[in-house]
C-alpha cells in the first residue's frame, strides 16, 4: 500500500503536458509508384496474393459439396445432369427431305429435353408464334441474325413434329404429316434464301412460310 501510494504521489507530482494551439496535422496524400515490368515472377506480393486466392476458393468449393467426391455422386444421380456426350435425337416419321435424308436447317449437339406429347404440342405453338414475330426483323443487313434463330426454332419444331405425329390418332397421323412436311420445305427455302443474303428472296419465302406457321398455332392449339 505503500508503495502504491508512492506511486500516486509521483504522477501527481508530474507536470501536465502543455497543449500547443493552432497547430494542425496535415495527411499526407499517397504516393502513386509505378512498375515498369509486367510478369508476375518479379513480385514476390503478387504471387502470393495469387496462391492465397486459390487456396481460399478450393477451401470454398469443399465447404459448400462437403466432399469433392459427393459433389460429383450428386450430379450422376439427380438426373438433372448428363455426364456423358449429348444424345443424338432421332425422328420415326417421315418428316426428312427425301432426297437429302435429313434437313437442311437442323442444329446438332442441341439437347432436346423430354415433355410429352403435350409438352411437345406447346412447344409447337410458342415456336410458331416466335417465328411470326421474326417478321419485324427481316431486313437487308439482319439475314444472318433470321438464319440463326430460324434454325434454332426450327430444329425444336422438326422433332417435337415428330412426337405430336406419333402419338396422333390414325386418321389425324397423315394430315399432321402433310402439314409438317409443308412447314419443313418452307423452312429450307427460307433458309437458303437468308444465307445467301437475297432480301427479296427472303420476303418472299417469308410470307409463304408465314401462312403454314398460322395454320400450325390453329391445329396445336
Amino acid at each position: 500500500m505503500a508503495g502504491l501510494a508512492h506511486l500516486n504521489g509521483v504522477t501527481d507530482t508530474l507536470p501536465s503536458i502543455p497543449r500547443i494551439p493552432n497547430i494542425q496535422t496535415t495527411r499526407k496524400s499517397p504516393r502513386i509508384v509505378g512498375f515498369l515490368s509486367k510478369k508476375a515472377e518479379n513480385f514476390p506480393e503478387h504471387q502470393q496474393l495469387l496462391t492465397t486466392r486459390r487456396v481460399a476458393l478450393g477451401i470454398a468449393s469443399i465447404t459448400l459439396l462437403g466432399h469433392s467426391s459427393n459433389g460429383v455422386s450428386l450430379a450422376e444421380d439427380n438426373r438433372f445432369f448428363i455426364t456423358g456426350p449429348l444424345p443424338e435425337p432421332s425422328v420415326e416419321n417421315k418428316i426428312a427431305n427425301e432426297k437429302t435424308g435429313t434437313r437442311s436447317f437442323l442444329r446438332k449437339r442441341l439437347y432436346m429435353a423430354n415433355i410429352g406429347v403435350k409438352g411437345s404440342a406447346y412447344r409447337l405453338r410458342r415456336c410458331a408464334f416466335d417465328l411470326l414475330a421474326m417478321e419485324d426483323l427481316i431486313g437487308k443487313d439482319t439475314l444472318n441474325y433470321v438464319k440463326k434463330y430460324l434454325r434454332f426454332k426450327s430444329t425444336f419444331m422438326y422433332y417435337d413434329f415428330d412426337k405430336v405425329i406419333s402419338a396422333a390418332p390414325a386418321d389425324e397421323k397423315q394430315p399432321l404429316l402433310n402439314l409438317a412436311n409443308r412447314l419443313f420445305d418452307s423452312f429450307e427455302k427460307l433458309e437458303d434464301a437468308a444465307k445467301i443474303k437475297s432480301l427479296p428472296r427472303t420476303e418472299s419465302c417469308y410470307r409463304d412460310t408465314k401462312g403454314i406457321l398460322e395454320e400450325v398455332m390453329q391445329r396445336m392449339a
